[in-house]
């Protein structure tokens, strides 16, 4: 997702937690969606934003994030401008079996092309470092990990993150998940936060599906987020 949490990058729509499974070679997804954080310190969207995966190679899909801002802190002026723009490369580096799970990794690198000084980017480029998990059972998934943040930015610390989600196909149309998902201090002088989300996958056609969460930051730094997004895909 982008700029939830205060910062562009979030993770495997619509959740905060990612997958290790890449688009399929030669296959494109595409999504226009939209994210809300609200803290004390005010609310951070955006909204419409764009992302695009492709199936690049076998085993590996490259990933691009364009978001349009909306930063609204308390005590200042409601601001929108170009967010910063997300790039990144998922690789799978070990496929799904009866016994096994597959494991991959998404490493992300997030572009300073929002204004810093209208809270609409970073200000310098920071990067995100994941590996992730997955196993299936039947109609139930289970996925998660995590990794590290590199961001030195005036203001902004490295810290760690990690999340877990379970989800059930409950028809071809329907997909419910829930996961919890711990974000490091990433601010000076900033908090941890600890979410619990909810959302999942309407899926009216083969290529077109809904996408939607909703969460709220139960320990630590308080935020309450949401996402809405469109989906296609295609190939």
């Amino acid at each position: 997702m982008a700029v939830l949490l205060c910062r562009p990058a979030v993770a495997g729509p619509p959740f905060l937690t990612d997958d290790p499974a890449p688009v399929d070679l030669h296959h494109w997804e595409a999504y226009i969606f939209s994210t809300y954080d609200h803290s004390p310190g005010g609310t951070d969207s955006a909204g419409p934003a764009f992302e695009l995966n492709l199936g690049a190679a076998p085993e590996l899909q490259v990933h691009l994030v364009v978001p349009w801002a909306w930063s609204d802190p308390v005590g200042g002026g409601y601001r929108s401008g170009l967010g910063d723009v997300e790039m990144g490369v998922k690789l799978r580096l070990l496929d799904e079996s009866r016994r096994r799970p597959q494991i991959g990794i998404f490493p992300m690198a997030e572009l300073p092309t929002g204004s810093s000084s209208q809270g609409l980017g970073n200000g310098r480029l920071w990067f995100r470092i994941p590996v992730w998990i997955q196993k299936s059972w039947g109609s139930w998934t289970t996925f998660g990990g995590g990794g590290w943040v590199i961001n030195r930015a005036p203001g902004q610390r490295d810290h760690a993150f990690a999340g877990w989600l379970v989800q059930r196909d409950f028809s071809s149309k329907l997909t419910l998940g829930a996961e919890v998902f711990r974000e490091g201090a990433d601010t000076v002088g900033g908090r941890s936060s600890t979410f619990a989300d909810v959302g999942g996958y309407l899926n009216f056609t083969p290529g077109f599906s809904v996408l939607f969460s909703a969460g709220h930051a139960f320990a630590g730094e308080r935020h309450t987020t949401a996402y809405l997004g469109l989906y296609w895909t295609w190939g």
